[in-house]
């Protein structure tokens, strides 16, 4: 799974949840043909990321080129089960990527447009949000 090789902070603050705006960044076909796009603001688990890759790369049985357009870099906390309130902030439990509406995650190039479409459905079958499908 993607995870920091590296990181100047252990553990991060939370910061507030906020579900407004658009994103402005990541927001074209930039890299293949077909992409991937997000509908809705999340927190995507590096799991999730690593699900819907391999769902698509089985798809395709590796023919094509795929570009993740997002990285799991945000630290979540938790403390371990039936563990009292207090002894200060739990270890680092996974990576998420906050990612709001409208990002591209997943690119892909070298397949038909009927198979990138049905690969990328199955990998938005693996995703927290809805999605949907683009073409450059």
């Amino acid at each position: 799974m993607l995870a920091p090789k590296k990181v100047k902070h252990r553990k991060w603050q939370k910061g507030r949840r906020r579900n407004k705006g658009k994103e402005s960044r990541g927001t074209q076909v930039s890299f293949g043909s077909y992409g991937l796009k997000i509908m809705e603001p999340c927190w995507m688990t590096a799991r999730q990321i690593e699900a819907a890759r391999r769902a698509m790369t089985r798809y395709v049985q590796r023919g094509g080129k795929i570009w993740i357009r997002i990285f799991p870099d945000k630290p979540v906390t938790k403390k371990g089960i039936e563990v009292p309130m207090g002894g200060g902030k739990g270890s680092v439990d996974h990576y998420v990527s906050p990612v709001k509406a409208g990002r591209i995650i997943f690119e892909m190039d070298g397949v038909s447009e009927d198979m990138a479409r049905e690969a990328m459905r199955k990998a938005g079958h693996k995703l927290p949000v809805k999605t949907k499908f683009i073409v450059k």
